[in-house]
């Protein structure tokens, strides 16, 4: 799913006509991925379950080894013109939502079923709807993502 990204976005880059549309539409039938190829991607990024139900916005910028748990959705909210910014080593758990103008800090950890509305600050837990900080365990202060 992930490599047949990168062949359509560095289509759409080099403004080849019609074929990232349908590498797109390909990606969203076999995948059910909503991956645009505008959507700038840093390397070692994870789409757990191949990206199953996830939608990433357009305009959307996700940083290097990230972690995007499945039914995820990286979007706008109505009324805003900015999309979220995803940064290096962040973590976004199973069904989050993070909509509008925010930035999941790096090494960030969102919290399956949460809604971001506002920043997470680098190395923060956040959970809830919306989404708020949380205390980690002893045992999860520690993590290397």
């Amino acid at each position: 799913m992930l490599p047949l990204f990168r062949l359509y976005s560095l289509l759409w880059r080099w403004r080849v006509p019609l074929l990232p549309r349908l590498l797109y539409l390909l990606n969203r039938i076999l995948f059910s991925v909503a991956l645009p190829p505008s959507v700038r991607m840093g390397k070692n990024v994870v789409l757990a379950y191949q990206g199953l139900s996830t939608v990433v916005h357009a305009q959307a910028s996700i940083g290097d080894d990230v972690y995007i748990g499945p039914q995820v959705i990286i979007g706008g909210r109505s009324g805003e013109s900015l999309v979220p910014v995803i940064e290096a080593g962040a973590y976004i758990g199973a069904g989050a939502r993070v909509l509008g103008p925010v930035t999941v800090g790096r090494n960030a950890l969102v919290a399956a079923g949460a809604v971001v509305l506002a920043d997470v600050a680098p190395g923060q837990a956040v959970a809830g709807i919306p989404a708020r900080p949380i205390k980690m365990s002893r045992g999860e202060a520690g993590r290397d993502t």
